[in-house]
């Protein structure tokens, strides 16, 4: 137990001290005003400016309304695709007809990016706040969708066929096979698509938002408040990572086997 507590100590401190570095280099970067040719940190704030602009932030009462607008479409946008896609791919994993009629046009709709479907999205739909969350959830739809399948068809036929000859039927296969075997992948999948999320989320606020942080973040770009746009995008990434980390969080409580196998090693 205490060699357990001892790594997970050492590997929290390693990775506090690999921020702390990347911030360090960050000021020596726009410090020294190092200019590479190809990049050049010359403009690009230091950050001490950013810092001051984030507890600016913080202390404004706008900050409340662009933190809340971004999370309630990413969830609305994140908790539909999450729905979606693992019943979706459960079902294309799981039965021929499915894979055949469903597959094909969703392989034709993933590669389009969140930008091309903006456009789309105002002609759909009658308020920009519908047409965000859409957007939210295409990007979040397809990497829950695709480890969703690839979950399922990963799961051992033996497996299968060993529970069949006990005499359990589909159902009972479904739920005591299928599930928990694909569940590690589903899991990969959400928390992906979290992240997904949020880039879309902020792609969609760039352009029809009024709120959120990609908005305050392309609003600083055009006014040329640079250490806020720092501010911005530093905020997306926490979100981001919190949000994900939180997704793989609930995955680890709905596999508790997983932990057990953990301690094992």
């Amino acid at each position: 137990m205490g060699s357990f507590f001892n790594g997970n100590l050492r590997r929290t401190a390693w990775r506090i001290a690999a921020l702390v570095l990347c911030v360090v280099a960050w000021h020596l970067a726009t410090r020294e005003r190092i200019n590479l040719g190809v990049v050049t940190f010359q403009n690009v704030p230091p950050p001490g400016e950013v810092a001051e602009s984030a507890w600016s932030l913080l202390q404004s009462p706008l900050v409340l309304q662009h933190l809340g607008a971004s999370l309630r479409r990413v969830f609305i946008g994140f908790g539909l695709a999450a729905i979606a896609g693992v019943a979706l791919g459960l079902a294309i994993g799981r039965a021929r007809w499915a894979e055949d009629t469903l597959l094909p046009p969703l392989e034709v709709l993933r590669p389009i990016p969140a930008v091309a479907w903006i456009p789309l999205a105002i002609l759909m739909f009658p308020s920009s706040e519908a047409s965000m969350v859409f957007i939210t959830f295409v990007g979040a739809l397809f990497p829950v969708l695709l480890n969703t399948v690839h979950g399922v068809e990963a799961v051992d036929a033996r497996l299968v066929a060993s529970a069949r000859s006990l005499g359990a039927g589909r159902l009972a296969v479904f739920r005591e096979v299928i599930l928990p075997g694909a569940l590690p992948s589903v899991v990969t999948g959400l928390a992906i698509g979290m992240g997904t999320a949020w880039f879309c989320l902020v792609t969609a606020e760039m352009i029809s938002g009024q709120f959120g942080i990609g908005y305050y973040t392309w609003m600083s770009y055009t006014i040329q408040n640079y250490a806020d746009i720092v501010v911005g995008m530093l905020f997306i990434g926490v979100l981001g990572m919190g949000s994900s980390a939180l997704v793989r969080r609930a995955g680890q409580a709905l596999m508790p086997w997983r932990a057990v196998q953990e301690k094992r090693k």
